[in-house]
């Protein structure tokens, strides 16, 4: 290792802090186990924040029909058939306990007149059960969390990134990485390690994610340690993305603006949802109203830009300054656009890995014994579509689940695994990328990759493209092999975009081969040339680079479950079970990067 190496040792490992890391580390900590959270970014540049629409707890906060089966059915339905009914089950269940928890940390919820919290409805919703502080839901959670997390003194080192988790004989025992910094060589010895790094939507060229953000790093480093990834495919596409200006492009108008009742119009002045979903209306499920938007556009009735309207100005201008106020502000400062009397032009943008690292429904563990993967990084819960808050009450039950599951781990071990060869591996790996002098631009061939993920991979897709989009990525694959990487005065970051290079291009290989197989359209996953539901795609895609593509059956909805759903029409792309009453979904993203 490195003179200026870090050796450290712990029972739990913990790899990104966003709300799920934070929460998985204060329950090990509050288990009276020894536990260290690292993260590549700053410490304060978290993307969860970025959450503001509400958290799901239908059973907390009770409504005309909210029962955590109710909740169940809804995840279910909005999943296309294609979500694990245990995880629906295991979240919908433990709902309650995780806002509970979120409250005994001090989080602050907006109240209603009787002192209960305020509920709201965002998209795709029938029952306002969504609970919220304001516009900065995300923002309260992680605050709260934070400050559990300092009152616990658990050790968190930001800009350390991790290029390896460390596996002997089927089980891990750490991680190798580095400082982005000064480039001083990081081990961690742990007896088990909980990836919580997000998803891969930084493969398309426009997204809600930040830079050097979700670039499928959970991906590779579980699918390198002998991990599988489940459904990589089905990517959800936000509507409601930034078109201007550059540096904003892919950032999302929080949920809440359709929630507060914005609506969607195109070139013509046309409220277009009346073609795609008359009932719901802008209200209807991301993957329809991004599909809407999409074909607008396709067909001409877009925006010069290739966009759609999302026009608030019919609200009363204090309905939007007090419901809306930092979509508001943040119009204005990107655009010199008043929101209460501009429609703001918008696009679908990628915003959501509901697929993920395939992981056990009980605790989110792995393939790999000791690795557990939860958030968007995981995969489960969602399907080929998702109820909006079901990411952030995602996070805070299978983060309260997989931390003790990892803290039992630790302490059921009797002895601790170490394999000098795979240290050796991992620090030779980083070394060898440092000597890299080749002609290729590691950042050139990022952006080939986005460019690529879009025009072969985007909201639509057929057969021919993702051939091609194979091909091509074969070529960037060739092209990686004469990459340089070339470490400036401003720090390490040339060499973490090499690592975030390699975990698109796995990511991007995934998805692309798993859509292929995909010959149908359901939810997110639109094929042009299989434009209808394939009764016998009910199944999970499994992948990983040394078998391919394998077809995993969906487990049974139990049937106290199953009777919560009733039947749709095809046009609602479920052929065989339909729309329970839907429930809200959450939003992760807005206008706050």
């Amino acid at each position: 290792m490195s003179s200026l190496g870090h050796q450290l040792a712990t029972s739990v490992l913990v790899v990104g802090t966003g709300k799920s890391g934070l929460r998985a580390a204060i329950e090990v900590a509050e288990a009276g186990v020894a536990v260290i959270a690292v993260l590549k970014r700053p410490a304060d540049d978290i993307h969860t924040v970025m959450a503001t629409g509400g958290s799901e707890g239908a059973s907390l906060i009770p409504g005309p029909g909210d029962t955590w089966e109710r909740h169940a059915a809804d995840t279910l339905h909005e999943g296309h058939l294609l979500a694990d009914p245990r995880t629906a089950q295991v979240v919908a269940h433990h709902a309650a306990q995780g806002l509970h928890d979120m409250g005994r940390y001090g989080m602050r919820f907006d109240r209603q007149g009787d002192g209960g919290p305020a509920r709201r409805q965002l998209g795709d919703g029938r029952y306002h059960h969504a609970a919220f502080t304001g516009e900065y839901t995300g923002l309260e959670v992680q605050r709260a969390l934070r400050d559990r997390v300092k009152q616990l003194a658990i050790p968190v080192l930001p800009g350390v990134y991790v290029t390896r988790l460390l596996v002997d004989d089927g089980a891990v025992f750490g991680a190798y990485g580095f400082d982005v910094v000064d480039g001083s060589r990081y081990l961690v010895h742990a007896d088990s390690v909980i990836l919580a790094t997000g998803g891969h939507t930084r493969v398309w060229r426009r997204t809600s994610s930040r830079r050097h953000e979700n670039t499928g790093d959970s991906f590779r480093l579980a699918v390198e340690a002998g991990a599988r990834l489940r459904d990589p495919e089905l990517v959800q596409f936000h509507p409601a993305g930034l078109i201007t200006p550059e540096k904003a492009a892919g950032l999302l108008v929080s949920e809440a603006a359709r929630g507060e009742g914005g609506v969607l119009l195109n070139n013509l002045g046309e409220r277009f949802m009346t073609r795609y979903d008359a009932e719901r209306m802008e209200l209807s499920s991301r993957d329809r109203v991004a599909l809407a938007s999409y074909t607008e556009i396709k067909e001409g009735r877009g925006t010069q830009a290739g966009g759609v309207w999302l026009d608030l100005s019919h609200l009363p201008r204090e309905t939007v300054l007090t419901r809306l106020p930092r979509v508001h502000q943040a119009l204005l400062d990107l655009q010199m656009l008043d929101i209460t009397r501009d429609p703001i032009e918008v696009a679908p943008t990628a915003q959501y890995s509901l697929g993920g690292v395939w992981v056990r429904p009980e605790d989110h563990s792995t393939d790999v014994n000791g690795l557990f993967v939860i958030g968007e990084a995981a995969s489960g819960l969602h399907g080929a579509n998702r109820l909006e808050e079901n990411s952030l009450i995602e996070l805070l039950v299978y983060g309260r689940i997989a931390g003790r599951a990892a803290a039992e781990y630790s302490a059921r071990l009797t002895s601790q695994r170490r394999s000098p060869a795979a240290l050796r591996a991992a620090e030779a790996e980083v070394s060898r990328l440092l000597a890299a002098d080749g002609e290729q631009s590691v950042r050139a061939l990022q952006r080939s990759v986005r460019h690529l993920m879009t025009e072969r991979a985007g909201v639509v897709r057929d057969e021919a493209g993702l051939a091609a989009g194979l091909a091509g990525l074969a070529e960037i694959e060739a092209r990686m092999a004469d990459v340089g990487v070339h470490i400036e005065v401003g720090g390490f970051q040339d060499l973490a975009y090499a690592y975030d290079l390699r975990s698109m291009v796995l990511a991007a290989r995934a998805t692309l081969e798993c859509a292929l197989e995909r010959r149908e359209t359901r939810g997110c996953h639109h094929r042009s040339d299989y434009p209808d539901v394939d009764p016998d795609l009910k199944v999970n895609m499994v992948w990983s680079p040394t078998t391919g593509v394998r077809r995993e059956p969906v487990p049974l909805i139990p049937t106290h479950i199953a009777e919560l759903m009733c039947d749709v029409s095809a046009d609602a792309g479920l052929l065989e079970q339909g729309p329970a009453m839907r429930a809200p979904r959450q939003d992760r993203d807005s206008l706050d990067r």
